[in-house]
């Protein structure tokens, strides 16, 4: 008993001292790697061919840093995290696109819908070679966004390699005020709605129930298209609760850091404002981020179809860290991991029906279709129902050129039961 308890002893000292001696090795290494960057910095300025600002050079090696990490992790500056702040609370100045480093190469994730990126074709997966002549290689995410917005009104021309060319293009597009509407809904039949999530703001939550409850008050709500296509996420809160509007209970999504115990779980409540209708998640490779979490949650816990391509694979969480000078780290902190324990990092989800886009083939010569509505002075539908310049016009045009959002329609429409909520 006296000798295993002397044994234990010295096992828990020499455990101690290892302890200790690795803490001491730890300290040492820290140390020489502050003496090495404080001696390249000194040299710099004392020696560089032109005076250098200390600040620059320190901000500079922040973000040399954190780039070295992964794509999304950064530094961001004051002017730029001012820049970000507005983003999500009110409106730029910009083109209205969302932007990321795929394979080194600056690359569209997806145009916002009814942007000047938007109108002027760019697509998710072209690729920006350069910003007003200057060479977009190697070019930081931040220094490329800060680039690319500007004044409402001015323009910025950028050469694109799109993904189904050979060949770049220069494509001059004018600034415009980019709006943080991020919900879209547009009825496709009676009690069938295509609603559309452009990203996740502040108060895209809150938007979503609104126009739901507008839609609601005078009408029964059969079935929802849920469009998370080009939509390349945003706040990780929002998506949470978007998709918490699809489920009573249960797991949306957890996220998981380096220490095992910091596994965090978030988890659907029943709301008055719930939907209960079937739903079709329509994805595509520009879906990423927080629409990923929304698709792969409902598609886990069997509360939605998912059609269309794989998603853009971003299954990472940043964080916003605040530092003294009004600067800030975004720092990559945890994986999201789905409610049946998927993680979509680099792999994307793949589609319940896998559905191409494919672009409609017009009627016409001029693109329009002709019918007795086209004719001049034809007689009005009696009930008052009437296609031509309506509302019903833009609908049926909209199902007759995307493929997606008509078999998400007609799925939606077939669903069975088991697809809706109860009690």
């Amino acid at each position: 008993m006296r000798f295993s308890h002397i044994l234990g002893t010295m096992i828990l000292l020499a455990a101690l001292c290892g302890t200790a001696s690795s803490s001491q090795a730890r300290d040492t290494d820290h140390y020489q790697a502050l003496k090495q960057f404080s001696q390249v910095l000194d040299l710099i300025e004392k020696n560089y061919v032109q005076e250098v600002n200390r600040t620059d050079l320190i901000h500079g090696a922040i973000e040399g840093m954190l780039n070295s990490i992964d794509p999304h992790s950064t530094f961001i500056d004051l002017d730029k995290f001012k820049m970000m702040q507005e983003e999500f609370q009110g409106e730029f100045g910009g083109i209205g696109i969302q932007i990321g480093v795929r394979d080194k190469r600056l690359t569209v994730i997806a145009p916002i819908e009814d942007t000047p990126a938007d109108k002027a074709g760019l697509k998710a997966g072209d690729i920006i070679i350069e910003i007003d002549g200057v060479s977009a290689l190697d070019i930081s995410l931040e220094e490329a966004v800060s680039k690319i917005r500007g004044p409402k009104g001015k323009a910025v021309v950028l050469t694109i390699l799109h993904k189904d060319s050979q060949a770049p293009e220069k494509v001059t597009i004018v600034r415009g005020t980019i709006p943080l509407i991020s919900v879209k809904v547009k009825e496709l039949e009676p009690g069938y709605l295509h609603v559309r999530v452009t990203d996740f703001k502040a108060n895209t939550t809150e938007d979503l129930h609104r126009k739901l409850g507008e839609y609601t008050a005078n009408t029964e709500l059969k079935g929802i298209v849920l469009d998370l296509r080009n939509n390349p996420g945003g706040l990780l809160n929002q998506a949470i609760s978007v998709t918490d509007t699809f489920l009573r209970d249960g797991l949306i999504v957890y996220t998981q850091g380096r220490d095992p115990k910091s596994r965090k779980d978030e988890m659907a409540t029943k709301q008055s404002t719930d939907v209960t209708c079937p739903v079709v998640v329509l994805i595509n490779s520009g879906s990423a981020s927080a629409s990923e979490i929304v698709a792969g949650a409902l598609q886990d816990r069997k509360r939605a179809i998912l059609v269309g391509e794989r998603t853009f694979g971003k299954g990472s969480v940043q964080t916003i860290m605040p530092l003294s000078d009004g600067s800030a780290v975004k720092l990559t902190i945890a994986l999201y991991y789905t409610p049946s324990g998927r993680s979509i990092q680099a792999s994307g989800i793949d589609p319940d029906l896998e559905l191409p886009f494919v672009p409609a083939v017009e009627n016409t010569e001029d693109g329009t279709e002709f019918r007795e509505s086209s004719l001049s002075k034809h007689l009005d539908n009696p009930n008052g129902a009437t296609l031509a310049g309506s509302m019903e016009n833009e609908v049926k045009d909209a199902l007759a050129k995307d493929n997606q959002l008509r078999i998400g329609l007609s799925m939606v429409k077939s669903l069975p039961r088991f697809m809706q909520l109860t009690n």
